[in-house]
C-alpha cells in the first residue's frame, strides 16, 4: 500500500481503515457545521492531501453519501420507536413520513441522504439502489404485516419509491407556509393513505384475474 502522510501522526494500517477514518472525519465535520463538507475540508481535518481522499472517494458527493449512511443508525432506531405498535400501514407510514421530515430539519446527515447534497440537489438520487435499500430498511422496522396487506417484495419496493418521492417533494418544497405536523398528517392520510390502501384491492383483483385465466386455460 502506498505510503501516506499526515493522519495525525498515525497512518492507517489498511485501505479499509483509511476509508473508515475519512468517513468518520466527514461525519464529525457535518455534525459540527450542520451542512455538507468537501474533499478539501476533510483532507485538512485529517492532515492529508486531497489526492489521498480522492483515492477512496471520487467526489465530494460520494463521500457525503457514505457519511450519511454511516450516520443514520440512530435515526432508524428513533423512527422504529416512533412507529412502534402501529400495525396499520397507512398510519405507520404517515407517522414515519412526518417524523422523517421533522428529523431532516435537525439532522444534516439525513438531509444529505434524502437529497444527495445541499448545494447539488439531484432528484434522481432517491431512486438509486442505495436510497431504495435505505427505504426498505426503514419500513421493515415497522410493526406492519406487509404481506397481509397485499405487499410482496416487488410491491414493497414500489411503495418505498413512492414514499421516498413524496418525502423528497416536501423536503425540497415544503410550502409557504409549510404545513404543521397535524395538517401534514391529515394530508398524507387522505392522499398517500389512499394509494397505500389501494394495494389490497389491486392484489385481490389481480389474484381473481389470475384464477379466471387459469380456469379458462384448464378448459
Amino acid at each position: 500500500m502506498a505510503r501516506r502522510r499526515g493522519w495525525g501522526g498515525s497512518p492507517p494500517s489498511s485501505d479499509e481503515e483509511a476509508s473508515r477514518r475519512i468517513v468518520g472525519a466527514a461525519v464529525e465535520l457535518i455534525g459540527r457545521t450542520g451542512s455538507e463538507v468537501n474533499i478539501a475540508e476533510v483532507a485538512e481535518a485529517l492532515g492529508v492531501i486531497r489526492q489521498t481522499v480522492y483515492r477512496y472517494f471520487p467526489s465530494s458527493d460520494a463521500l457525503m453519501r457514505a457519511a450519511a449512511y454511516a450516520s443514520v443508525d440512530g435515526f432508524l432506531d428513533r423512527l422504529a420507536e416512533q412507529v412502534s405498535g402501529i400495525d396499520d400501514p397507512v398510519e405507520a407510514l404517515t407517522e414515519g413520513v412526518v417524523f422523517t421530515l421533522s428529523e431532516v430539519r435537525s439532522t444534516p446527515h439525513l438531509g444529505i441522504l434524502l437529497s444527495s447534497t445541499y448545494s447539488n440537489l439531484q432528484p434522481e438520487s432517491l431512486t438509486s439502489e442505495e436510497a431504495q435499500a435505505f427505504g426498505v430498511t426503514m419500513i421493515r422496522r415497522f410493526d406492519v404485516d406487509w404481506e397481509q396487506h397485499g405487499y410482496d417484495d416487488d410491491a414493497l419496493a414500489e411503495l418505498v419509491e413512492y414514499v421516498l418521492r413524496t418525502m423528497q417533494s416536501f423536503f425540497l418544497a415544503p410550502g409557504n407556509p409549510p404545513r404543521g405536523d397535524e395538517e401534514l398528517r391529515r394530508y398524507l392520510r387522505r392522499w398517500m393513505g389512499t394509494a397505500i390502501g389501494a394495494q389490497t384491492s389491486y392484489r385481490a383483483s389481480s389474484d381473481a384475474l389470475d384464477g379466471a385465466l387459469s380456469e379458462d386455460t384448464g378448459q
